[in-house]
Formats: C-alpha cells, sequence, structure tokens
C-alpha cells in the first residue's frame, strides 16, 4: 500500500503547484483532489488545460488517484437524480483526460421522513451509480462510492447498494467511519460485507485509538489492495508539513511498510 492524500480540509487552500510540491517533499505517493479547492481540477478546464494537469502530475512523479465529487443520488425528484449522474458523466470525463484512475462518488442520506421506504432509495442509488459505471468504464475509469452520509454510511445499507449496482466497474471507497465498529470495537464482519469491492481508502485520524487501524491495514493486505492508496483525509493545520511528517511515520509503523 502506498500513503495518499486528500484535498480536502488539510490541502483544501494549495494550489495545484503547491500541492504537488507539498506531497513530493512529504513522501506523498498520489491525491485525490476534491471538487471546488484550489487546486482548480475541474470539468470546466479546456482541453489544453487538462493536458496541462496530466504533464504536472507526470513531471512531478504523483499519482493523480482521483477525482473526489460530491455526486450523489438520494434525491426523491429523479430530475435531480439525473442531474447529478450527467454532472458525474462531466468529471469522468475529465478523469481520463487527465490521467486520474477513478471518480468518487457518494450516497447522502435516505428520504424516509418524506415517506420514501429506506430500500426504495437504496436500490435508487444503486441503479444509478450503476449507470455510472458504466459510462466510467467506457473511458477506463474506474468508480468509487465513499462509504457516507447519514444511515448510507452503514456498511448493511451500502452493501444494499453496491448488489443493486451490479456492475464490474462500481467499487466502494472505505471511508473508516466510527460506525463501521461493531459492539465489541471490531471492523472484520462489516468490512466482510464490502470488501469484494474495497478500491479506495480514506484513513483519518490515525491517533484516534477507537478506529482498529492496524486491523484495517491487515484486512487491505488479505484482500489483495495490494498497491493501491490508502488516503489521508484529515483536518486543515497551520503547519501542513509538520503534520504530515508525523503522520507519515504513523503510517508506516501502523501499516508495516
Amino acid at each position: 500500500m502506498q500513503l495518499g492524500l486528500v484535498s480536502y480540509q488539510i490541502a483544501a487552500e494549495w494550489d495545484l503547484t503547491t500541492l504537488l510540491t507539498n506531497c513530493r517533499e512529504l513522501g506523498i505517493a498520489g491525491v485525490e483532489l476534491r471538487t471546488t479547492h484550489a487546486h482548480g481540477v475541474e470539468p470546466t478546464l479546456s482541453k489544453s488545460q487538462r493536458a496541462d494537469v496530466k504533464a504536472k502530475f507526470e513531471d512531478a512523479d504523483i499519482i493523480l488517484w482521483g477525482l473526489g465529487t460530491v455526486c450523489e443520488f438520494d434525491a426523491v425528484d429523479p430530475v435531480v437524480v439525473q442531474e447529478h449522474i450527467d454532472e458525474c458523466r462531466r468529471f469522468i470525463e475529465l478523469a481520463a483526460d487527465v490521467g486520474a484512475r477513478g471518480v468518487k462518488v457518494r450516497p447522502n442520506k435516505l428520504h424516509e421522513d418524506e415517506g420514501v421506504p429506506k430500500d426504495k432509495t437504496l436500490e435508487q442509488i444503486g441503479k444509478a451509480y450503476a449507470k455510472c459505471g458504466k459510462i466510467g468504464a467506457d473511458h477506463n475509469v474506474e468508480l468509487w462510492m465513499e462509504v457516507h452520509g447519514q444511515d448510507t454510511c452503514l456498511p448493511d445499507n451500502m452493501r444494499v447498494i453496491m448488489n443493486h449496482a451490479d456492475h464490474g466497474n462500481c467499487f466502494v471507497c472505505w471511508n473508516s467511519n466510527m460506525t463501521d465498529r461493531d459492539a465489541a470495537g471490531s471492523i472484520d464482519d462489516n468490512f466482510a460485507l464490502l470488501a469484494r469491492w474495497v478500491r479506495s481508502v480514506h484513513i483519518t485520524d490515525l491517533s484516534n485509538r477507537d478506529y482498529p487501524w492496524r486491523r484495517l491495514f491487515e484486512l487491505l493486505d488479505g484482500n489483495g489492495y495490494g498497491q493501491r492508496l490508502t488516503l489521508a483525509e484529515i483536518a486543515g493545520t497551520d503547519d501542513p508539513a509538520r503534520v504530515m511528517t508525523y503522520y507519515r511515520a504513523l503510517w508506516l509503523e501502523l501499516s508495516n511498510q
């Protein structure tokens, strides 16, 4: 496994040059670029600008792991759902042009308070996700659904979504939520629910002893995660270089790299 970084929070205000420089100096192998951040890698880029982004990552020898979108498919209004599918298509096309491995999407919430049964929303999310997975496959771009949202972050709900998606290019981004744990503090059973689809991983505060980080890395290793990235999604700081230096040291120890 390799250590990566999500631009969300800690790197949100870094422009692309700063981001690549810091990753190189801090031993960060790759990044997931979240939309709206200062790096400016958005679907509005021209063809030449996209080529420039790709060249900059290649020159820096930093992996452009993925593009982190806020595309979600739970809305009650089908027009809104289609708008998010169309937005996801634009990010997939961007990912193909800039050389990103994948695109991250997410569920967000259920709508039982609006009279929509839980199972209907989970099915809707899964079927919309399958459409995005097919678009991604056509562009050689993986799709990762983040284990995210109110109630939708629960692994058993995510399992239902993925069963409905049922597409070979639809994967999961494990999000290291505290709700991954069972009553005994173990993540084994919940990880097993999603293991076949885990192709991207967000990790948070490795000093949080309430989350079984060492066990997560063991499960990833046993799941054939290989040379893929575990991406630090951590709070912003006035001294990111110092924080990431210590973070990387702790990651190396916990992951046995």
